[in-house]
């Protein structure tokens, strides 16, 4: 199933996606990371006020098949979680990249963005993770 990326984003490869607005950002997960959980039934964020360093688990999200942590892109504290969320945390599979968004951060260092792909290079690195798990 062909899925989407949005270009105004950068991506780790753990498949966490960051929009970047002032020293702010939002951050979730890609739409191949939503397809890959499938039926989203639970989604676990940090307080606001809580700080993580770069590629640290800030949260949890729990599928009908699977639970997986989410790694911070970047370092930062957290300002906002999506508090609809908890209600409905299949918002994370109908729109990913815009009411499915996690939390959003007060950045620590933006040369951190530059360790994290482009959307071009991370829709060459989703391929080869789809290649290798077709072998």
């Amino acid at each position: 199933m062909a899925h989407r990326i949005d270009p105004s984003c950068r991506y780790s490869k753990s498949h966490e996606w960051i929009r970047v607005t002032d020293e702010f950002g939002y951050i979730g997960i890609s739409d191949y990371a939503q397809q890959q959980l499938s039926d989203i039934v639970y989604v676990e964020v940090p307080e606001v006020g809580d700080s993580f360093t770069q590629s640290e688990v800030f949260g949890v999200i729990e599928s009908v098949k699977a639970a997986t942590d989410c790694y911070l892109p970047v370092a930062g504290e957290i300002v906002e979680v999506n508090q609809d969320l908890e209600d409905t945390p299949e918002l994370v599979n109908k729109d990913p990249y815009g009411d499915g968004w996690l939390v959003r951060i007060a950045i620590e260092d933006l040369g951190e963005l530059d360790t994290l792909m482009s959307p071009q290079a991370y829709e060459t690195f989703v391929k080869r993770v789809q290649a290798e798990a077709e072998h």
